[in-house]
């Protein structure tokens, strides 16, 4: 098989960065195979998504447990067979006591040897630059630094999560808000849960109707959380006032902790429009306009930073669910 029809390589990795001083400093890892400094990352596992891929090789490489932030932009290159490797990255924080809950839920790794990764050290964002073997590599530190200079970086999450996928209505003779999730469905909500330990999900606000009270139950089995269960995010309450949904998005948009909310297709636009509202043009442009929305079991992760006039969204990013049959 040609090199260029063979499938890309992904991988996955993150900036993590702290300040020290007033001085934005990252983490760099360094390779003594290829003796060369770069950002921790790593090959996705099979069937891995690319956010959970993300936090477990900067613990391999690092030891440190993170919660991602913005992401990133991706860096491509072609390896010396001739394949392509995309890997995508995501600015992350080393996770704090609020984010006990998430880390709880995600399982233990296996650190790097010493032949994979001798040492990783804190860098000044300069040194770092000046350090970096790939020069591609700069590209995801220019825009953590420009982000970090507009007060852009230090951000929550608001996870918003499509059920997943539930029974036909015309196959459910009972009443629709117990109408329950397919194999494929609790397959769907099962493989959830990584992704939102990676975000640091410590709230779980969910519709009380069976489908999406499901979907949410395996991570908060996995973390010990209470679900806010609400008759607000039902389909039928919604039609009543769609007014009382949007007053709930916000409030979580304004809670400081990383949130999962859980709801219906129907429901949909009405969250989405409060997200539009409060982020930057090129952000809301970018969130789904389309029915559906959100497939079966997808997440759509909003960024939102704390602003003098509120929370901003700064930054969105959607992830299929990787269970499909």
């Amino acid at each position: 098989m040609r090199a260029a029809a063979l499938p890309a390589v992904r991988s996955a990795g993150a900036l993590v960065w702290r300040v020290r001083a007033g001085r934005l400093q990252v983490a760099l890892v360094h390779r003594p195979r290829y003796q060369d400094w770069s950002w921790p990352k790593g090959k996705l596992d099979p069937g891995e998504p690319f956010p959970v891929a993300a936090v477990r090789e900067v613990e391999e490489e690092t030891g440190l447990p993170v919660v991602l932030g913005v992401p990133l932009p991706a860096v491509e290159y072609t390896l010396g067979d001739g394949r392509r490797k995309v890997v995508r990255y995501w600015a992350a924080q080393v996770a704090g006591r609020h984010d006990a809950a998430a880390l709880g839920a995600r399982p233990p790794v296996t650190p790097a040897g010493a032949g994979e990764i001798d040492r990783w050290e804190w860098c000044d964002v300069a040194e770092a630059a000046s350090r970096l073997t790939r020069k591609a590599d700069r590209r995801p530190l220019d825009v953590l630094v420009e982000t970090y200079a507009k007060d852009r970086l230090d951000t929550r999450a608001l996870v918003v999560a499509r059920h997943g996928q539930a029974r036909k209505r015309s196959l459910w003779g009972g009443d629709d808000g117990d109408r329950p999730l397919t194999g494929l469905g609790l397959r769907q909500a099962t493989a959830m849960v990584p992704a939102l330990t990676a975000f640091g999900v410590g709230r779980v606000v969910t519709s009380e109707w069976e489908r999406c009270a499901a979907t949410m139950a395996p991570y908060a089995r996995a973390t010990g959380l209470a679900p806010d269960v609400t008759d607000v995010l039902t389909e039928a309450e919604h039609d009543e006032s769609p007014a009382r949904v949007a007053a709930l998005v916000r409030g979580c948009l304004d809670d400081r902790r990383d949130t999962v909310l859980c709801t219906h297709r129907p429901v949909l636009p009405t969250v989405l429009d409060v997200l539009a509202a409060h982020s930057r043009r090129a952000v809301a442009d970018a969130l789904p306009t389309r029915n559906p929305y959100l497939q079966p079991g997808e997440v759509l992760v909003a960024h939102a930073a704390v602003t003098r006039r509120g929370p901003r969204v700064v930054a969105v990013e959607t992830h299929r669910s990787p269970v499909t049959d």
